[in-house]
């Protein structure tokens, strides 16, 4: 706390020169811990920060309404897939310096960086690993052949009353590390820019991906009716011994009284590694505000401190993307921050990711359900994807 004060005081001065207000838009979820530091920030320094608490879904569509006209927030609380929309409207003022950068994850930063510049600071992110019930699982399987092995000697053991894999198989955000681990990709990207016209959805590593989730089906271990609430539903009914979910689902748990465990994805084949989607929260500043120099100074040498940062995971428990908080946080925060931070891939922050997720879905559905041959139907997926972007 004793730095953080010391850093604070270096800005106080550029602060009080000039009565300044920064209003921040956020979220029920980030409401209540950023008013009492906003306050806490005002008690002592005399500068006025007012939260304002905003339906998550409508903060991105308030933002682009009012902030062209230097209105609205000066900093925005919400996903890196934003970024791409609101940086190319010219809407988001690029973080020039984030302080202590290198005690970042490195997948967050990426995920808020567009075009090769750096357009908010993560201070959380989320994604799928592999939950397992360990009154059916000693230790998680190592590999895919050693998960489909287990899952299948688990259903024999129980004769179909217990699954032993479940999980949302064709939402392809749940789905994309088969289709990403084996070189898979949505769009190419070249010295920090995004090609969007380069589409790697139906490339040699998408297909072996596919063909891999196929596998699933065909061994008898994933079933057409399963999605998210069937997955929820049977793990917190201990009637599911793995599953592949994210840690929002962890409270859900732990009031169903179910002993669970969280550990990577299995490797696809001897070291190849799976490649999970993940999303990121962070700060973001409006660059039509008048006050956004004051934004930048408040959230980097304020929000962006260690001491604080803490404190929001503390008040929203969500995995944070700092390195040095890591060791301060619960056993199961921590392994999905160690398998996420190092494989997880953030999902493309532009606005032309809206058409992919319909056209890979279908995909999805038409391999692994309908029998549509694996190369056909992801073709056919990449022919969409291309068309809309047209």
């Amino acid at each position: 706390m004793k730095k953080l004060l010391v850093a604070l005081l270096m800005v106080v001065m550029v602060f009080s020169v000039f009565a300044v207000k920064i209003t921040i838009w956020t979220s029920e979820a980030q409401a209540p811990i950023l008013t009492k530091l906003a306050d806490e920030f005002k008690s002592i320094y005399g500068i006025d920060v007012e939260v304002v608490q905003v339906n998550f879904n409508d903060i991105k569509s308030k933002f682009l309404t009012a902030a062209p006209a230097g209105e609205g927030a000066d900093i925005i609380v919400g996903a890196h897939d934003w970024v791409g929309e609101l940086a190319a409207n010219g809407l988001l003022e690029p973080i020039p310096v984030l302080p202590e950068k290198d005690q970042y994850l490195p997948t967050p930063l990426q995920a808020f960086t567009y075009n090769g510049k750096l357009y908010g600071i993560p201070y959380a992110f989320d994604g799928p690993a592999l939950i397992y019930n360990k009154d059916y699982v000693e230790e998680p399987p190592k590999t895919f052949d050693e998960l489909i092995e287990l899952a299948k000697q688990i259903q024999e053991e129980y004769e179909g009353e217990v699954r032993g894999l479940v999980y949302d198989f064709k939402n392809f955000y749940f789905s994309s590390y088969a289709i990403f681990g084996f070189g898979g990709y949505v769009f190419g990207e070249k010295d920090g820019k995004i090609n969007v016209k380069d589409v790697g959805l139906a490339n040699e590593g998408a297909i072996k991906g596919m063909k891999l989730l196929k596998r699933l089906v065909d061994e008898g271990l994933l079933e057409s009716g399963d999605n998210y609430n069937v997955m929820d539903n049977l793990f917190k009914d201990g009637q599911a011994a793995m599953i592949i979910n994210g840690p929002w689902a962890v409270p859900g748990w732990k009031e169903a009284g179910i002993d669970f465990g969280v550990a990577p994805i299995p490797d696809l084949e001897d070291g190849v590694k799976p490649k999970p989607f993940f999303g990121a929260q962070g700060f973001m500043v409006n660059a039509k505000s008048p006050n956004k120099l004051y934004a930048i100074e408040f959230l980097t040498k304020f929000i962006a401190t260690k001491d604080v940062m803490y404190r929001i995971y503390l008040a929203d428990p969500r995995v944070p993307s700092r390195k040095d908080i890591l060791p301060m946080v619960d056993d199961v925060t921590r392994a999905f921050a160690e398998f996420l931070g190092n494989y997880g891939l953030p999902m493309p922050n532009v606005p032309e990711m809206a058409g992919v997720w319909g056209a890979m879905g279908d995909a999805l559905s038409k391999v692994l359900d309908q029998g549509v041959p694996v190369e056909q139907a992801l073709k056919e997926a990449v022919d969409t994807i291309l068309a809309g972007i047209k």
